[in-house]
């Protein structure tokens, strides 16, 4: 059973930054699609960033690219995210999922039978 440890969620002011990172275990998948998703209370899920395992092809929300960076350790089957000038907007728990196979973008992190999702991290920014 494919689990995913989530870390890095916190509270920081506007502007600042916090670093996510997601560790995947208990999977022998070949390739992956892996990043997160985030959700506001009354709002949609939303996919923020994803990475393909094999090329390292990576994919971002429009919210936020020149923010954030996704990138992976193949060798620790972990995922990063860094989040820089960080917006109240940016408020919410973020998630982290993967999907076995090829990466098409964000759509694959809201796919309805992703592989694996993890508990959540709460993101906090205040303005």
């Amino acid at each position: 059973q494919v689990q995913l440890a989530e870390s890095g969620g916190g509270s920081v002011q506007a502007g600042g930054s916090l670093r996510l990172s997601c560790s995947a275990s208990g999977h022998t998948f070949s390739s992956t699609c892996m990043g997160w998703f985030r959700q506001a209370p009354g709002k949609e899920r939303e996919g923020v960033a994803a990475i393909y395992s094999t090329t390292g092809s990576t994919y971002y929300a429009n919210f936020v690219k020149g923010r954030f960076t996704i990138s992976q350790d193949n060798a620790k089957n972990t995922v990063y995210l860094q989040m820089n000038n960080l917006k109240p907007e940016d408020t919410a728990m973020y998630y982290c999922a993967l999907d076995r196979g090829i990466c098409v973008g964000l759509a694959t992190l809201l796919s309805s039978d992703l592989d694996a999702w993890g508990q959540g991290t709460l993101v906090t920014v205040s303005s």
